[in-house]
């Protein structure tokens, strides 16, 4: 289980739930990871946690929105590690709210963090990887990219990474650079967790398959995507869903 040995990931949203999961393959398979987030008690836990043994990931608290901290992360890496072979664009937050009732700031705060944030995290990691000739980067979308009441915001970041996924797979591919993105159905988090058992009973009703998916399962698909088993795969959205959208 080395597939990622000698590679470099920058990771956002790697504190916990997904991330954290995404962590811990990542450094189990042989890589070394940048681990960023905003939540510096829970970040600085799993580092320890990770770095155990050897040290194998840097914390890093950023604000991903912050495009001079980004590139200055990116740069750290590339002068700590030498390269930055793979970018993966967890990082995500929720405003839920009905159209009618949506604040514009709950609609710019969706924005920034889910949409925005990636280009920034894109554009500073492709010129390294443009002159490494070789890169993946992985963009965390959802199921709700297809439509969810309540969440015009968080279905419009989530769509917009499908967008922008495509578009870079054909602008980088002369770069040798792959680009894909993840579209995880209902899955078993903290978020998921809260919800009272009746509601989560009616999710689950849903799902083909009659689970959730565990943050495992979808790490693992982050694991081979980032890997050189996935080289000929780009441009596509795999969804991971329990068949949750085979009827869409």
């Amino acid at each position: 289980m080395n597939e990622l040995k000698d590679k470099h990931i920058f990771l956002t949203g790697a504190a916990r739930g997904i991330g954290a999961t995404c962590a811990r393959q990542f450094v189990a398979a042989g890589a070394k990871v940048l681990l960023v987030d905003r939540d510096e008690a829970t970040l600085f836990d799993l580092a320890r946690e990770l770095n155990a043994e050897a040290e194998v990931v840097i914390p890093q608290v950023l604000d991903i929105t912050d495009r001079t901290a980004v590139n200055a992360a990116v740069d750290k890496m590339v002068a700590t590690w030498g390269r930055v072979d793979a970018l993966v664009n967890n990082a995500g937050i929720t405003r839920d709210a009905l159209t009618a009732k949506m604040t514009e700031e709950a609609w710019d705060a969706v924005i920034n963090v889910n949409l925005k944030a990636p280009m920034i995290c894109t554009q500073a990691v492709f010129p390294h990887m443009k002159e490494q000739q070789n890169g993946v980067i992985l963009n965390a979308s959802s199921v709700s990219a297809l439509g969810n009441v309540g969440q015009a915001n968080y279905a419009a970041s989530k769509s917009g990474l499908i967008g922008m996924t495509k578009t870079w797979a054909l602008e980088f591919a002369r770069y040798n650079i792959r680009v894909n993105a993840v579209a995880p159905g209902f899955t078993n988090t903290e978020m998921v967790q809260a919800i009272p058992e009746e509601v989560k009973a009616k999710i689950v009703a849903k799902v083909p398959l009659r689970r959730l998916a565990t943050t495992d399962e979808i790490a693992a698909v982050y694991r081979f995507l980032a890997s050189d088993s996935a080289a000929f795969i780009t441009g596509q959205v795999l969804y991971i869903d329990g068949g949750l959208t085979c009827g869409f």
